[in-house]
């Protein structure tokens, strides 16, 4: 037996959720970022096994590197700088760096769907450590059926 829905429960478009909204969110790493920083400060892990960045990474972080007010949990000297990386269909498989925040903006529009990573650098240890995972794009309604 199917059931009829009532005129009321039919969506109109203005208020239909969005794909972004059924696809997921952001995905936090600071539970991960915590235990790293632990292990290192009970001596589990060495330094120089955290502060690795890799040359792009570095460059990147010199380059484009967005200034935080954290400080370098590992060297404990500097403040340490975020850098964002988008992933997704028709970029390159190393990613897109995010030079300006106008640009990331460009991605959360329309309906092809995005990943951007935004990674803490340490310009001093070469700490490193990703911090989040936030989808973009993906932005298309859904209209109520009638």
């Amino acid at each position: 037996m199917t059931r009829r829905r009532s005129q009321d429960s039919v969506r109109q478009p203005s208020d239909a959720p969005d794909e972004r909204s059924l696809r997921g969110g952001v995905v936090d790493h600071r539970f991960v970022r915590r235990s790293v920083i632990d292990k290192v400060r009970s001596g589990q892990l060495a330094p120089h096994d955290v502060c690795d960045a890799h040359p792009d990474l570095r460059r990147a972080a010199v380059a484009y590197g967005v200034p935080s007010r954290v400080r370098c949990p590992i060297c404990e000297q500097a403040m340490t700088v975020r850098v964002t990386y988008v992933f997704g269909p028709r970029l390159p498989k190393s990613g897109r760096c995010i030079t300006k925040e106008s640009e990331l903006a460009d991605y959360d529009v329309g309906r092809t769907v995005y990943s951007s990573y935004v990674v803490e650098v340490c310009r001093e240890c070469w700490w490193h450590h990703l911090l989040r995972m936030v989808p973009l794009g993906g932005f298309t309604q859904r209209h109520a059926s009638t």
